[in-house]
């Protein structure tokens, strides 16, 4: 009786081995696929962001804006890395000190603890508003794919003490690369509160998979098209 429950127990542990190597090789097998995906479309997206750099700058000085038109921001990325984004600037070249001086005011203050952003924002330009409706300010992120700081797909990366003011998980979060778009992006974006959108990225780091990312490719270019909930 003995021997036949010792039998038992290693034909066990063995399918829970084999399972875990099979675990393990899905894993790497995704997470190769998804590199090289990456490293595919950012090259196409690099290519395309010269021409479009090149509009913009000409319609920024038109306009009478001579600023510099890129910008770097520190993220938070995989594991807790401090990582720096690059974006089209929408906002006025002196934002963060604009910021300091809004969330003096008491309406501000409490829409930005709430969401980390602000409804109707201020400092956001005419121009600005066509780039971030159109979501031209996340382009030159794909240097960031390359790179291999962020991802076509994943949670976005937020700045530093962002996920502790709201209570999230850095275990979950930070589990995976940020990235250009994702599944609280394609799904309502600014259009939800801060705890579903949370709710939104735990689902896919929890779900993450080749299909999964191609339905939020879908859904972010859908979304992009029809301008749903970009602010």
């Amino acid at each position: 009786m003995n021997r036949d429950i010792l039998t038992f127990d290693k034909v066990i542990s063995r399918i829970d081995l084999n399972q875990n190597i099979l675990d393990d090789l899905k894993e790497n097998l995704y997470l190769f696929t998804k590199r090289c995906f990456d490293i595919f479309v950012s090259l196409i997206g690099v290519i395309f962001l010269v021409p479009v750099l090149f509009i913009l700058k000409l319609v920024f000085m038109l306009s009478g804006d001579f600023k510099p038109m890129l910008f770097k921001q520190r993220r938070i990325g995989k594991f807790g890395k401090d990582i720096y984004i690059y974006k089209v600037r929408s906002m006025v070249p002196n934002a963060e000190e604009e910021l300091k001086k809004l969330l003096k005011v008491k309406k501000y203050k409490k829409e930005w603890d709430k969401n980390q952003k602000l409804e109707n924002d201020p400092r956001i330009t005419k121009i600005g508003k066509f780039i971030r409706k159109t979501s031209i300010d996340e382009i030159p992120q794909f240097i960031n794919v390359l790179k291999g700081d962020m991802s076509l797909i994943g949670p976005r990366p937020l700045v530093v003490n962002e996920l502790d003011n709201h209570g999230g998980s850095h275990r979950i979060y930070e589990s995976v690369k940020p990235g250009i778009t994702g599944w609280w992006a394609c799904n309502g974006r600014s259009a939800i509160d801060y705890k579903e959108r949370l709710n939104l990225e735990y689902y896919y780091i929890n779900n993450k998979s080749i299909s999964l990312d191609f339905k939020c490719i879908y859904k972010t270019i859908a979304a992009v098209i029809n301008k749903n909930g970009a602010k």
